[in-house]
């Protein structure tokens, strides 16, 4: 697989979003790649959370990274987190 590059951007969003560039790059390694808007790729992976986020209780976290594909390496532009209470989302990948 091609090297796996953050933008400054999607650095910056790491903390706000409450999660790490290993668990971005993880989600793009091994989970299955979509089309996202503006001619660019997602991928998802749901991660064991059991904490707390922003004082409220979740079970599980969601990565998401949008990204594009150059010819030598992949760059991803931004990532989205979201949090969930229960197994309702995707568990097969948790």
């Amino acid at each position: 697989m091609k090297p796996i590059r953050l933008s400054g951007h999607a650095k910056e969003q790491l903390f706000f979003r409450g999660t790490t560039e290993e668990e971005v790059i993880e989600t793009i390694k091994i989970s299955p790649w979509q089309p996202a808007e503006l001619a660019r790729l997602e991928s998802r992976k749901n991660f064991t959370f059991e904490k707390e986020w922003n004082k409220k209780y979740y079970k599980i976290k969601q990565v998401r990274p949008i990204f594009v594909e150059e010819e030598n390496e992949i760059i991803v532009v931004t990532v989205y987190t979201y949090f969930f209470e229960g197994k309702d989302r995707d568990e097969n990948n948790v």
